[in-house]
């Protein structure tokens, strides 16, 4: 490995510490701990801050590792993990990992019925659980074996422990962790993810460059069981040292006061949270009257221009006031991924002196296979291709755009127990079929244009791409939600055409007595909307047909709406 790779000091630990080409989790979390014992690595507000450092957590870690081998579980044996972000959650899963088992991590938000689905199909023999899901898994009787996350009820993760005991421990091409794919019902889909696919991923991902210090200070406030929040600050923290504050809730002035309690240098998010913070920024700017607004605007474009052009970041001192009021000063980086995000959304985030990227992956590539560079990104790109990737286009049209499919390291080593599922998202020469639509430039950075399921196909036999289009609206606070798809203009002739669907955001549209105001009103202002972005699409791209709605549409867990039962 060269010298000049973020992961080059693994060098030293070769051969006396891990023996392949990657760490395992536990070793490359052995190593970090020799590295920065007494550094903070876990960190919550309840509301007074608790702070584990990495001694300390690695002792709770080993103790319920020697905990599940008591009662039998052996390496390869799967145990289920579901509950809200928590240091409690993260020593419960290196603890399985360190017992050289294989972690099941689920969805807390699914029902009870999907939730005991995915325990049954994963074979899981002990479960931990946060303790308002406690009772209803004593009385199920599923699995074996139940541990509660938080003190007060039934077992106390922090209590466990068990005798000293030679544990098999996993190797590097062993199963690391079994993710299903959210909401999946009937016909779970689990995707096997190795220790070399998570921890290569980890640290290839730092390659593109995207710098990560032991220094940093990671915010977790995206569900932790899934793959991008898993890998790109759970796992990223423990490859480097890292601190990790877990946020409780998705409420705008939570986050804030987090992000500023806990002097959070490193945030990731979806595409909604970041829309939903810039806004609350332009508001307050606004709010000084054109004349500072107009300032304040021409102020970025010369801030970002100097950014892109000199590689210099103005940005943080001329507008570290706005950024301490907005409780942002002391980030570093802000990182988005889980869907598409508007270049004009990540421009602004780099003129006001954040660095802002944007990355791309798959649960199935673990997840990172893009990411933006820090020191060079493209706004419309969600990323360069992470070394040791190798990703291509397949069967490109006249623009270039085909079905991104890659091989490499982090790809997942099939979907659990489903191999007919597994042999069929791979060509013939072992790439991985990603679903997405997209295309490289010269510099392999990737653009997105959409999921192939998603495509539209107009009367005049155009391509077009909803992605594309949603994000146009993305800096409108009048919308809430948007969902663009085809609609059968012509059943005979099989012709699409494209509609919208639109979820208000009704505070905006209430008065000052705090009424919400008529639906004419709130239809008159979303048509004008659609006419305006309508002006700028393509002649075949334009939204033809437009459903307003009176409740929200269904959404993942990163805050995406199911396009399926929309």
């Amino acid at each position: 490995m060269s010298e000049s790779t973020p992961w080059a000091f693994l060098d030293a630990y070769r051969g006396k510490d891990f023996k392949g080409q990657w760490p395992t989790l536990p070793e490359m979390y052995r190593i970090i701990v020799s590295r920065f014992g007494e550094r903070f690595c876990f960190t919550v507000y309840e509301p007074d801050r608790i702070s584990l450092n990495y001694r300390e957590s690695l002792e709770r870690i080993e103790a319920a590792a020697r905990w599940l081998h008591a009662k039998g579980i052996r390496r390869g044996d799967k145990v289920a993990l579901t509950g809200k972000n928590s240091p409690e959650w993260a020593v419960a899963y290196l603890g399985i990992l360190f017992a050289g088992a294989v972690v099941v991590p689920i969805d807390y938000q699914l029902k009870n019925d999907e939730l005991d689905l995915l325990i049954r199909t994963s074979g899981a023999k002990i479960l931990f659980v946060d303790e308002e899901k406690y009772e209803h898994y004593r009385a199920l009787g599923l699995p074996k074996e139940l541990v509660s996350l938080k003190k007060g009820i039934g077992t106390y993760l922090y209590d466990l422990d068990g005798p000293p005991a030679e544990i098999e421990q996993a190797r590097e091409e062993d199963l690391a962790a079994i993710l299903f794919t959210s909401g999946t019902m009937g016909n779970p889909k689990g995707v096997m993810l190795t220790h070399k696919n998570l921890v290569s991923d980890c640290y290839l991902a730092q390659g593109t460059p995207f710098p990560v210090y032991h220094t940093d200070v990671f915010y977790a406030l995206l569900p932790l069981h899934h793959a991008y929040t898993m890998l790109a600050v759970f796992i990223e923290v423990i490859s480097t040292g890292a601190e990790l504050v877990f946020g409780k809730k998705m409420v705008t002035p939570i986050i804030l006061k987090e992000l500023k309690q806990g002097k959070i240098t490193v945030f990731l998010g979806v595409p909604l949270l970041f829309n939903k913070l810039l806004a609350g920024i332009l508001r307050g700017i606004r709010a000084k009257g054109p004349i500072v607004y107009g300032l304040i605007n021409a102020l970025m474009g010369l801030s970002g221009f100097i950014k892109k052009v000199f590689k210099v970041n103005p940005g943080k001192k001329i507008f570290h006031a706005i950024l301490e009021q907005a409780s942002l000063s002391t980030l570093r980086v802000c990182v988005c991924g889980g869907g598409p995000l508007a270049p004009s959304v990540f421009r602004k985030y780099n003129q006001l002196g954040i660095d802002f990227v944007q990355g791309y992956g798959l649960t199935e590539t673990s997840p990172i296979i893009n990411l933006n560079p820090t020191t060079h990104y493209k706004e419309a790109s969600v990323g360069k291709v992470v070394p040791q990737a190798d990703m291509k286009i397949l069967n490109p049209d006249e623009r270039g755009i085909g079905e991104v499919i890659v091989k490499g390291p982090m790809v997942m080593k099939g979907y659990y127990e489903m191999p007919e599922e597994t042999a069929a998202s791979f060509t013939a020469d072992g790439y991985l079929k990603t679903g997405d639509l997209g295309y490289l430039d010269d510099e392999q950075y990737l653009y997105l244009t959409g999921r192939a399921k998603n495509m539209i196909v107009t009367d005049g036999g155009k391509n077009v791409y909803p992605e594309e289009i949603e994000n146009e609206f993305q800096l409108f606070d009048e919308i809430e939600q948007i969902l663009v798809r085809g609609f059968v203009r012509d059943k005979k002739m099989k012709i699409e055409g494209i509609e919208a669907l639109v979820y208000p955001n009704f505070e905006v549209f209430k008065d000052s007595g705090g009424a919400v105001k008529g639906k004419e009103e709130i239809k008159s202002r979303i048509e004008g909307i659609i006419a305006e972005v309508n002006q700028r699409l393509l002649s075949y791209q334009k939204i033809e047909r437009i459903t307003i709605l009176d409740e929200p549409m269904e959404m993942t867990t990163t805050k995406k709406i199911k396009r399926d039962a929309a």
